[in-house]
């Protein structure tokens, strides 16, 4: 448990286990943060600075305890960055209600509790910031993505919705839309479909975690207070 009366800006990622998550986990942690991670699995990150929960995002009193926790230990969170997502990228006609609700469950609920909660802590200091992960796939409406693309684009709609009513709290809200990046996410999307989608990009490749941690940066700084509500895709959309 790191020391309660320690400085260090306190950060809480979801979706912490691989891929993003983890690469601004270890990123932060490298950079002196304190930082609060979850997912349905465990992850072995050996740092004092780590502390990890396994849990459903979208369970709320799961949720809750999180930032009881938090409360209760630092008294205080600077950032949240709600990352954790899943996708199914199927015709809509393939696409089954199970994964319906596993998608927005984790990609909207989660997000809503996550930003709720952090946002009642939040307020009693002096503000923070919350960065929401969005896709490309919103704008570029693309074909078998039907179920993940409404899901992000809810998420857009949360984001800039949020941004109104915690902005007198002094806490600001932002989302990044990213491209595809060599994760677990796209890991069983063929090439070709991957091919096509980078082709409808003004910068032609894929995204890399340090375009992310780029745009994270910018969100979170002390000089970025004047900037809420906005979705930041990348490549050019």
């Amino acid at each position: 448990m790191p020391d309660q009366t320690s400085h260090k800006p306190v950060m809480l990622i979801t979706g912490t286990r691989k891929g993003i998550g983890n690469y601004l986990a270890n990123y932060y942690l490298n950079k002196g943060f304190i930082v609060i991670g979850c997912s349905r699995g465990e992850l072995d990150l050996k740092s004092e600075n780590y502390i990890h929960y396994c849990l459903d995002v979208a369970d709320e009193n799961k949720v809750k305890n999180i930032f009881r926790d938090l409360k209760r230990d630092f008294g205080r969170l600077d950032v949240l960055i709600n990352n954790a997502g899943i996708a199914s990228m199927n015709h809509s006609m393939l696409t089954p209600l199970s994964t319906v609700k596993k998608i927005f469950d984790t990609n909207v609920t989660g997000t809503f509790l996550f930003s709720r909660e952090a946002a009642k802590i939040m307020r009693k200091s002096t503000g923070g910031r919350i960065v929401n992960l969005t896709s490309v796939a919103v704008p570029l409406k693309l074909a078998g993505e039907a179920i993940y693309a409404a899901s992000k684009a809810a998420v857009n709609n949360l984001t800039q919705i949020l941004a109104a009513e915690f902005a007198d709290f002094g806490i600001t809200v932002n989302a990044i839309g990213a491209t595809p990046l060599r994760t677990d996410l796209i890991k069983n999307v063929p090439e070709e479909k991957i091919a096509k989608l980078i082709s409808k990009l003004s910068i032609k490749r894929l995204g890399e975690f340090e375009d992310v941690v780029n745009a994270v940066e910018f969100f979170i700084k002390p000089e970025s207070n004047y900037i809420t509500g906005q979705i930041l895709y990348f490549g050019g959309v």
